[in-house]
């Protein structure tokens, strides 16, 4: 599956895959200063001289490959780096880059993505190509690695990223956290939070086989995000017995002082604005944690698949409504379906394109597959089928012709047939 991606063919280099990521970050909030070392660990897929980054609003100042200093040049977001020595296909090696800037988000025709100043702080929205903006990297989606980030910010602010965090360490004035993810994490994925926050443990987690849950909030906001996060535990709960284990290694909840268009899910970690500690908000709460199952754990190596991500992730909505007492997963659908309904029908959801495939009929259109092809083969058939697409692909990459492949075990032709009706075609099928 490695390539560019056509959805975003300006991202990414075919010619090499990342082991590893160890990021050593110094960020000052009040110059909105960003220095950084990233150290790449790789592996050429075919013989290389360049080797191209993904680099965004940052300079680089020095670069070595395997040790030796190394001739770069940057344009048009690639830092491209000539190897001292020819390297071979197959060959592991390491390219180390000491870069500094004032990070800020990129342009694309998604909108700004990247890293984004708040009022007193940072965010990172990394999906679908923002991770340049803060990091040299090979921006693909089917391209995950290890990371390791080291980041220093001064005292009085409080670091949440990808990852499981160690002790922080200070000196004269500054703090630095270490944050290690074993597990494969896209670029995209990959996120920094930084602010006036306190961290602490969320109430209820921990127990009975529920993961240890951490709130990372401003204190001033803390009553209302532990009221707002009350039922994750319980959300865990249901949802590891739809989907299978909890599969990252952390579960951290981040809510900022500033107010956020949408929330924002990465590796083990979901962030929101002060206004989604509402409890319409709820449902946003469920989607961005099925992610961790679907999308961070089972991931997709092209765009083009999206679907599996968010049609999971929004028919996740339903099924919290259903479990928690309120409308049933198939109300919720109907009233989607008539919605839908009302909407251009022109939209395939297998390809829908780079300019749709964040377009809420992509979501909404996969929740309702999701449920008609519940309704085919039952809860037992449908619910089995998820634990072993869950299990199966833990931490992996997967296409749309894996999950016909798993229907079509799973349920046979007929079940097959049903998921072509809805994602091969333009036309809206009836819901059954």
């Amino acid at each position: 599956m490695s390539g560019v991606d056509p959805y975003a063919p300006q991202s990414g280099d075919a010619g090499y895959d990342v082991a590893s990521y160890d990021l050593t970050l110094d960020y000052r909030v009040r110059t909105n200063r960003l220095q950084g070392t990233a150290v790449i660990a790789a592996a050429a897929v075919g013989d290389l001289t360049t080797i191209s980054l993904d680099l965004v609003g940052l300079r680089a100042g020095r670069v070595r490959v395997n040790g030796a200093p190394a001739r770069f040049s940057a344009a048009a977001g690639k830092l491209r780096v000539t190897s001292p020595r020819p390297i071979v296909a197959g060959q592991a090696f390491e390219v180390e880059v000491a870069y500094a800037g004032a990070p800020g988000p990129r342009r694309s025709r998604w909108g700004a993505v990247g890293w984004e100043e708040l009022t007193d702080g940072a965010l990172v929205a990394g999906q679908p190509t923002g991770a340049p903006t803060w990091f040299p990297c090979n921006d693909r989606p089917d391209d995950r690695a290890r990371m390791t980030m080291r980041i220093t910010v001064d005292d009085g602010y409080t670091v949440a990223a990808t990852g499981v965090p160690n002790a922080a360490t200070r000196r004269a004035g500054r703090v630095t956290t270490t944050f290690t993810s074993t597990v494969p994490t896209a670029t995209y994925l990959a996120a920094v939070h930084v602010g006036r926050y306190r961290t602490g443990p969320l109430a209820g987690s921990g127990v009975a086989g529920i993961p240890p849950v951490t709130v990372t909030a401003p204190p001033a906001l803390a009553a209302a995000a532990g009221r707002a996060f009350a039922p994750v535990p319980e959300m865990l709960r249901v949802f590891s017995g739809l989907f299978g284990p909890y599969p990252q290694e952390a579960c951290a909840l981040v809510v900022t002082a500033d107010e956020l268009e949408i929330p924002l899910e990465a590796q083990g970690l979901a962030v929101f604005g002060m206004n989604h500690l509402v409890p319409a908000a709820q449902r946003l709460v469920a989607h961005e944690l099925a992610h961790q199952w679907f999308g961070n754990s089972v991931g997709i190596g092209r765009w083009s698949d999206i679907w599996l991500n968010e049609g999971f992730a929004c028919y996740s909505e339903w099924l919290w409504s259903e479990a928690s007492g309120g409308r049933s997963a198939d109300d919720c659908a109907r009233g989607h379906y008539t919605r839908l309904a009302a909407k251009p029908r022109d939209l395939l959801l297998v390809d829908p394109g780079p300019d749709d495939m964040f377009d809420d009929r992509v979501y909404k259109r996969g929740a309702l597959a999701l449920h008609a092809l519940r309704l085919r083969v039952g809860d037992a058939v449908f619910f089995d089928l998820v634990r072993g697409w869950t299990a199966e692909h833990r931490h992996a990459l997967v296409t749309t012709d894996d999950f016909r492949a798993a229907v079509r075990s799973a349920g046979g032709v007929d079940a097959e047939n049903l998921l072509s009706q809805w994602i091969d075609r333009v036309e809206l099928p009836a819901l059954g």
